[in-house]
């Protein structure tokens, strides 16, 4: 059954780059419309980012219209009906409408058609398969408008057959409910992700961990991650123990302090409890070298960060630097289980109450007293930094030279030079 609403507040259907390409497409008995995820967060009173438009056009005659109208045109995905319009630097992903004439995984056949609920029942969710005409008509073929009422992400179609075609529709079940939804996750859908979780193992760690970044970050994470823990999914993913009690104490700590959602300090707590868990996470979702670094971060010993004094924060603070002191210091928070008990908010306001200062001696310093330079000179030097350390940073000239003669000593003696 059709349904349709009029779709207030959404001036940039009319106006702007996106009105003036659906006006190009809407001429010659053609006709366009926004589709997807603008049409749904516009409903849901949500920031609209990406346009996504739909056309009876063929890639050729869309291709064409552009070029006649001065708008740049890049055929990004012309085999499957898309085509990138770039106007006023605002890129455009414009796609026939289609319909599938075999289904056999991500590889289906797929023929261009005219028909707009074809096309809709080919999407994922309900709430993903709404369009939006030039006038402000919001079309609903698969029941989108009373999911979107009730914030339920529901497959479209037979679940089982849907999560068959692409297996990553799994975890985009989890993300997007996290995202949108509210209460717990769609029933028949969940069943459905359970009963294809062994089609996991064909999918492409990148493809994979794009869809997890995203879900780290998503407003109602906690929530799907722990359907995803209970339901025996998370592990194939994370490979090891997840911990849903620190990740919602991460979320609720990031909170206290005010600090945007970060998808690394939220998988941390989620699956790093030693160096080795960093390394097995960041192996299995292909993360970036920065990614894996600052897990690899946050994994070491960040037990030790709990219960300091102030004395021993600013020395942590001065050897990590502040943005991965300010992240382990909260992976230690979180497993020790937030709240704000303690002195964790004032730890982890340091950074912002205190700079740590430049170590005041210099190699220059070690020569003179009769240091050679090599290998001893780095070794008392770094004996004069954990000593200026444990002194608190004194930058008085005679406190910093009577620990310069003092290393010095100490080396000599040691070394019976």
């Amino acid at each position: 059954m059709t349904e349709a609403r009029v779709l207030a507040n959404a001036p940039w259907l009319k106006s702007g780059p996106a009105g003036r390409v659906l006006a190009l497409l809407n001429d010659g008995g053609e006709e366009a419309r926004v589709v997807g995820g603008a049409v749904r967060n516009a409903l849901l009173g949500l920031p609209v980012a990406d346009i996504d438009i739909a056309t009876t056009a063929l890639p050729e005659e869309v291709i064409r219209r552009a070029e006649a109208a001065g708008i740049k045109s890049v055929p990004t995905g012309i085999d499957h009906g898309t085509v990138t319009l770039v106007l006023d630097k605002h890129p455009f992903e414009v796609t026939t409408l289609r319909e599938d004439t075999e289904t056999f995984g991500r590889k289906a056949k797929v023929a261009f058609g005219r028909d707009w609920m074809r096309d809709a029942e080919r999407r994922d969710f309900t709430i993903n398969g709404l369009s939006v005409d030039a006038a402000g008509l919001v079309h609903d073929y698969v029941g989108g408008l009373a999911d979107i009422a009730e914030r339920r992400v529901r497959f479209i179609g037979n679940a089982t057959e849907r999560i068959a075609e692409d297996y990553l529709r799994i975890l985009r079940f989890f993300r997007i409910h996290a995202a949108y939804g509210a209460g717990e996750p769609d029933r028949a859908g969940y069943l459905a992700c359970i009963g294809g979780r062994a089609g996991f193992a064909t999918l492409s760690a990148e493809r994979v961990r794009m869809e997890m970044l995203k879900l780290m970050v998503a407003r109602g994470a906690a929530g799907s991650i722990s359907a995803m823990a209970e339901s025996g999914l998370l592990q194939q993913i994370v490979g090891g123990v997840a911990y849903t009690g620190p990740l919602g104490a991460m979320i609720d700590v990031e909170r206290m302090l005010g600090f945007p959602a970060d998808a690394m300090r939220r998988l941390a707590a989620l699956a790093v409890a030693v160096t080795e868990d960093a390394r097995r996470v960041a192996s299995r979702l292909r993360l970036s070298n920065a990614e894996a670094k600052a897990l690899d971060s946050m994994g070491h010993r960040w037990w030790r960060l709990a219960g300091m004094d102030e004395a021993t924060a600013k020395r942590r603070l001065y050897r990590l630097g502040a943005e991965a002191y300010r992240d382990r210091l909260m992976l230690a928070w979180a497993r020790a289980g937030g709240g704000d008990a303690g002195n964790w908010r004032q730890l982890a306001d340091l950074p912002q109450r205190w700079s740590a200062p430049k170590f005041p001696l210099k190699a220059a310093d070690f020569i003179s007293r009769g240091i050679a330079e090599g290998p001893a000179l780095g070794h008392v030097m770094t004996i004069a930094e954990d000593a200026w350390l444990a002194a608190g940073f004194p930058l008085e000239k005679s406190a910093v030279a009577g620990i310069a003669d003092q290393t010095v000593a100490r080396f000599a003696r040691d070394h019976r030079l």
